[in-house]
């Protein structure tokens, strides 16, 4: 996490912006190309050097990126629910953004915050509608976070989006980001083996996340100060809702984050680990997200891996959470082929 005093964890906030994963080949069909996507920009996160907010001016702007990474790196003490005011628990969980979004939000294949702003408005299948970078915030408040939405006009919203902004400038709206996200892995075609699971997360895991997954306090249960390593499950961490809690998205993140330390370039763990261990995290008790089925109202580009109901594939709610996946990607590309197909076809001329 690369905070002051709160290191990275393989789970929780803003799952924005992910890539070629089986869970997300299905939103990816969603999306109708326009005539300039031919020619669309690429942009290489994996060199790019961090902006650094010391050569901000103390003008408006400088304050509000400076209070946007405040509220990033140190959420809890400003938006949790143990701060002193009660007006201002906006979240329902300890956790930092950067619990997840490693490096101050700029840690490529991290889910990182960088060229956000050039790639929003942007579709999202979640809610089958176009979001802009204030309502994907919010919807990581009301999940990962488990919390509330912040007002638009709140300083708060503002200071996000203004961090957001500065970590994106330079880079051209509608490019194709390179690092953005997390990184995909190939998903083993079987359940996921939670035995296994709970081994890795034994040997690979418990010594910073707790046996019990109940992370690291800073201090102690009231102090507003979060986590050296915040919770994988129990009653402080992200909610049922949250894109952590799906199994194939834990598993790109474990992958090429975790342990503490690693990067997309030397991951330690392989696949099949990855995919265990992401499996026995889910598998355990989390907060409940009121009102999911409401979630990917379009149906057909549910991801695979989200295991509430309803499901329209005929496979079981045990199979969208463990797996196996590739017979689940199979269905949805068959079906995202079929919708593009009929949607190709002329329409029927009107009878008289």
């Amino acid at each position: 996490m690369h905070l002051h005093h709160l290191p990275a964890l393989p789970l929780t906030l803003m799952l924005a912006l992910t890539w070629g994963s089986y869970a997300h080949a299905q939103t990816r069909a969603a999306e109708t190309p326009g005539p300039a996507d031919a020619a669309q920009a690429k942009f290489n996160l994996l060199d790019r050097t961090a902006p650094s907010i010391e050569s901000l001016p103390d003008d408006q702007y400088g304050k509000l990126v400076r209070y946007g990474h405040e509220l990033a790196t140190r959420t809890y003490a400003h938006l949790g629910p143990e701060v002193k005011n009660d007006k201002m628990r906006y979240t329902g969980n300890n956790l930092a953004c950067t619990s997840c979004h490693q490096e101050n939000a700029t840690k490529p294949f991290a889910i990182p915050w960088v060229g956000v702003t050039s790639t929003f408005p942007q579709y999202r299948a979640r809610e089958d509608a176009i979001s802009t970078v204030e309502e994907r915030i919010n919807g990581c408040m009301e999940r990962s976070m488990n919390g509330k939405v912040l007002p638009l006009d709140s300083t708060e919203m503002k200071a996000f989006t203004t961090y957001i902004h500065f970590l994106s400038r330079g880079i051209p709206v509608g490019a194709k980001l390179e690092g953005s996200g997390t990184k995909a892995s190939k998903a083993p075609n079987r359940r996921a083996d939670l035995v296994a699971g709970e081994a890795v997360f034994k040997a690979q895991c418990q010594v910073c996340h707790g046996e019990n997954g109940e992370g690291k306090r800073v201090g102690v249960k009231g102090d507003a100060q979060g986590y050296v390593f915040p919770p994988l499950w129990g009653p402080d961490t992200f909610n049922d809702g949250a894109g952590m809690n799906r199994i194939l998205t834990a598993m790109r993140f474990i992958k090429h984050n975790m342990p503490q330390g690693t990067n997309h370039t030397a991951p330690v763990l392989s696949d099949d680990e990855a995919f265990d261990v992401a499996g026995y995290i889910v598998s355990k008790p989390r907060p409940v997200k009121a009102s999911l089925e409401r979630d990917f109202p379009a149906r057909w580009n549910k991801p695979i891996d989200a295991a509430f109901p309803p499901y329209v594939d005929g496979a079981s709610a045990e199979q969208h959470k463990y797996g196996p996946f590739p017979p689940l990607a199979d269905m949805a590309r068959q079906t995202a082929e079929k919708r593009t197909s009929d949607q190709a076809q002329p329409a029927a001329p009107a009878s008289r």
